[in-house]
């Protein structure tokens, strides 16, 4: 089944949201930005399904090639990102601990993620720059103590994220992983949003990451330790979910770090985080100049 893709892209000097296409870029912000200035109030509203529809047939506004992406809803109130959420990335501490009873997560904020088809920036501050294949929600609905069973309902639609890590910085503090998740543009998000419709559609995606076209991590959303409905309902519990909010779910195994020796990514390297029913997010690697 095709979903549409909502992405956010700059073309002509200008920032426009609207839907991916096999051929271009429909604009939407061309035909509603009036009413919903960008993706998020289109959300806000519930009006993701009268988008797609009221552009059906209709004409590409720039074709491919001639719009780059963003991070298709870049001003969510929250970025909340889970660790430590697939059986093997359990066992990569070796510290014989069993999976933890709740989730890890900690906070980043949208500078540090860029979109599609841009570089990341491995920083001055570290060559350690590593990644992280994950599948990615778009809160809809907003909510406090989100029940599981209505879960799913509050999902306006998925996307990827590479959460690059500076593994070094991560490191700096006793308790906290905040600095070396937060380099400007060290992550990526998109390319898209796909529109979520049900849970089928992400109940046991295929996710993968591949680094120059080796593939590095490898394994499926149904066997995640803290599943979908869990990670909203645990959430909302302490804070409110808005409508934009993004959650990024977790990582496999398969990091850079784990390799013997590591191997972190460097300049002309290209990663690719795929999921089925998603797309492909790709990013290559540049030095901070």
């Amino acid at each position: 089944m095709s979903y549409p893709k909502f992405a956010t892209v700059n073309a002509d000097g200008k920032e426009h949201y609207g839907i991916v296409t096999d051929t271009g870029f429909i604009s939407l912000s061309n035909r509603m930005g009036a009413q919903y200035p960008t993706l998020k109030d289109v959300i806000i509203a519930d009006k993701l399904k009268h988008a797609a529809t009221s552009v059906e047939g209709q004409d590409d506004d720039f074709t491919t090639g001639n719009f780059t992406y963003q991070i298709p809803v870049a001003n969510g109130e929250k970025l909340i990102c889970i660790g430590v959420n697939y059986p093997a990335r359990n066992e990569e501490y070796k510290d014989g601990q069993a999976a933890p009873p709740f989730p890890s997560m900690f906070i980043r904020f949208a500078r540090s993620f860029t979109g599609h088809d841009t570089p990341l920036i491995r920083p001055k501050a570290s060559s350690q720059l590593d990644y992280e294949g994950e599948v990615t929600l778009v809160i809809g609905k907003g909510g406090r103590h989100i029940a599981e069973a209505d879960a799913l309902d509050h999902i306006a639609g998925v996307t990827l994220c590479n959460e690059g890590t500076l593994r070094d910085w991560v490191r700096h503090a006793k308790f906290n992983v905040t600095q070396g998740k937060n380099f400007d543009s060290t992550g990526s998000i998109g390319p898209w949003m796909v529109a979520y419709q049900d849970e089928s559609q992400i109940a046991d995606i295929r996710l993968t990451t591949k680094v120059n076209g080796e593939l590095r991590q490898d394994d499926r959303t149904s066997r995640m330790l803290f599943p979908f409905r869990y990670l909203i309902n645990y959430i909302s519990t302490f804070t409110t979910l808005q409508p934009g909010d993004i959650i990024v779910t977790g990582t496999p195994t398969g990091s850079g770090a784990r390799l013997d020796p590591p191997v972190y990514l460097k300049p002309g390297d290209v990663v690719e985080v795929e999921a089925q029913g998603i797309g492909c997010l790709r990013n290559s690697i540049t030095d901070e100049v």
